[in-house]
């Protein structure tokens, strides 16, 4: 959530910030300012008839002490009318905050002013690329053959079980992806030094709203029922990603200065019903409605917040450099960042066999954005509370990552390869080819 005080002072600031995004959000400000004036004279009003209404209070005291009933009267009868109208302002004040904090939910973040401008994707310059694209003396094919003649994924299954966008992995297809999680998780741990958390995968709307997935995105989210009671539908919702819950850990807390910077890393599924509008139909693992991830979460205080995503940036690169895949980094334009990022960096695998880049990790500093939304602050050296940056990224998501892996490392055979540094996991150096 934007800082109102912010709003107030800089709108114009603000809205030029916004309009670098491209959606018209800008827009809404004048909105936030008139529901934030009214909320604020209907406050002076209501503040100075409370002070009224004191003063009345003891004067009323007074005239009973001296027994002057009737004067007295008059004034409970002032101070009733008093009381009917703090009532009406109490209640406008809240609407109008009430108002106003909705309009601003709906706003996304600014973006930061490093971040380099544009509309789309086409606009996103590249930082960096590692490696070189694998040569085949063959025609390298795509993960579904691959998949398929290896018996590694059950597309026809995993449809029959829970419709299309859903994956049924077999033999060495799930030891595979379970080998994948593992393997990151003890690089995030050991060498990152980031603390394994194991966290719930179905949260409350709240932590919907403090990663700033709600209300803006409710519907591209799945919604849980408990049982039969439709009244606690959208109570609770499957994570999307593990942010929600992990970033959310430390929400309506206070932490001290030296609790900082923490860093979170966790494995989960993540469900994401937007996938449809997508073409999930198509046979494969480009776009699921379920699939797997090692998420990174840092909280810091806001001074190291850029150099903490430089290198959140960093571990999730070291994973692919692991593994020897050939990748590239980009920076996301103005036109182009997710809803609650100032600034954001993806990195885009090489896919052989589609002879195309997947994103397989965005990386985002989403400063005091989430921070507010969720009113979490820690208190500085100087003993005020402040507002964190809370950073997230991908460490980094599959099944794009399996996808890449498996066709980068597919032979003339039709065996695949497995990289060097995940074979004690996987328990193999090739999955070995069809038979013949």
């Amino acid at each position: 959530m934007l800082d109102i005080k912010l709003v107030r002072e800089r709108s114009e600031f603000v809205k030029e910030r916004l309009a670098t995004r491209g959606a018209g959000d800008e827009q809404r400000i004048d909105e936030v300012l008139a529901l934030d004036e009214s909320r604020r004279t209907k406050l002076a009003e209501a503040e100075k008839l409370k002070a009224q209404r004191n003063a009345a209070s003891k004067e009323i005291g007074a005239l009973m002490g001296q027994k002057k009933i009737a004067e007295a009267e008059v004034r409970k009868a002032e101070v009733r009318t008093i009381g009917d109208r703090i009532s009406v302002l109490d209640r406008e004040v809240a609407e109008a905050e009430a108002g106003r904090d909705d309009v601003l939910l709906r706003i996304p973040n600014l973006p930061n002013a490093s971040v380099p401008l544009g509309k789309s994707a086409e606009d996103n310059p590249v930082i960096r690329t590692f490696g070189e694209r694998p040569g085949f003396a063959f025609t390298p094919k795509s993960h579904v053959e691959i998949c398929e003649s290896l018996k590694l994924i059950d597309f026809a299954r995993g449809a029959k079980l829970s419709g299309s966008g859903f994956l049924l992995y077999m033999g060495w297809g799930a030891r595979l992806e379970r080998a994948l999680i593992q393997y990151m998780l003890d690089l995030h741990t050991r060498e990152h030094g980031y603390l394994e958390v194991s966290p719930p995968f179905v949260v409350g709307q709240h932590c919907m709203q403090g990663v700033g997935q709600l209300p803006k995105f409710a519907d591209q989210a799945y919604a849980v029922r408990e049982g039969l009671d439709d009244s606690t539908l959208g109570k609770l919702y499957l994570i999307p990603t593990a942010e929600a819950p992990v970033a959310n850990i430390h929400r309506e807390e206070i932490l001290a200065a030296e609790q900082l910077p923490v860093r979170y890393v966790a494995y989960s599924p993540c469900f994401r019903a937007e996938a449809g509008a997508a073409g999930v139909g198509t046979r494969g693992m480009i776009r699921v409605h379920q699939f797997d991830k090692v998420e990174l979460i840092k909280i810091v205080r806001p001074e190291d917040g850029y150099g903490e995503l430089e290198a959140l940036v960093g571990n999730a690169e070291r994973i692919l450099q692991s593994l020897g895949l050939h990748y590239r980094v980009i920076a996301l334009c103005t036109g182009d960042m997710g809803f609650a990022s100032a600034k954001t960096y993806d990195i885009e695998l090489w896919s052989p066999g589609q002879g195309t880049w997947l994103e397989v990790s965005s990386c985002s500093n989403c400063e005091d954005f989430q921070a507010r939304r969720m009113n979490l602050r820690y208190k500085d050296a100087e003993g005020h509370n402040r507002f964190p940056h809370i950073l997230n990224g991908s460490g980094t998501a599959l099944a794009r990552l399996f996808v890449a892996l498996v066709e980068t490392g597919q032979q003339a055979d039709g065996s695949v390869r497995i990289p060097e540094a995940l074979r004690p996991y996987v328990g193999t150096d090739v999955i070995p080819g069809p038979v013949r």
